[in-house]
């Protein structure tokens, strides 16, 4: 899993692209995305387009600061990105959510 950054100066926005590669999502159907900026709600997630290679793709639009977020792999599995700037507690059974700084 992978957070990659641009900044389009023209908006003040940066693009992020989450991927989740073939590796993690092998017998994976679909991914979605959960976070601060969709409220946590799985019914507003963002769903990830599977890419030739087999991993899952997409790309957000967000406003400077700090977002925690997740995948949710099949609607069941939910699972933090590998390479999240940093990881805070999400108050839930020991669990962490990723965070992604813009």
């Amino acid at each position: 899993m992978a957070l990659s950054k641009q900044f389009v100066k023209s908006k003040s926005l940066y693009k992020v692209t989450f991927t989740v590669p073939a590796e993690a999502a092998a017998e994976t159907k679909k991914v979605a995305l959960v976070g601060e900026f969709n409220g946590w709600n799985p019914e507003e997630a963002i769903a990830l387009k599977k890419q030739k290679d087999g991993s899952f793709k997409a790309i957000l639009e967000l406003a400077s600061g700090e977002y925690q977020f997740r995948y949710i792999l099949d609607d069941e599995k939910w699972e933090n990105d590998w390479e999240a700037d940093k990881y805070v507690p999400a108050g839930v059974a020991a669990t962490e959510n990723s965070v992604v700084v813009l």
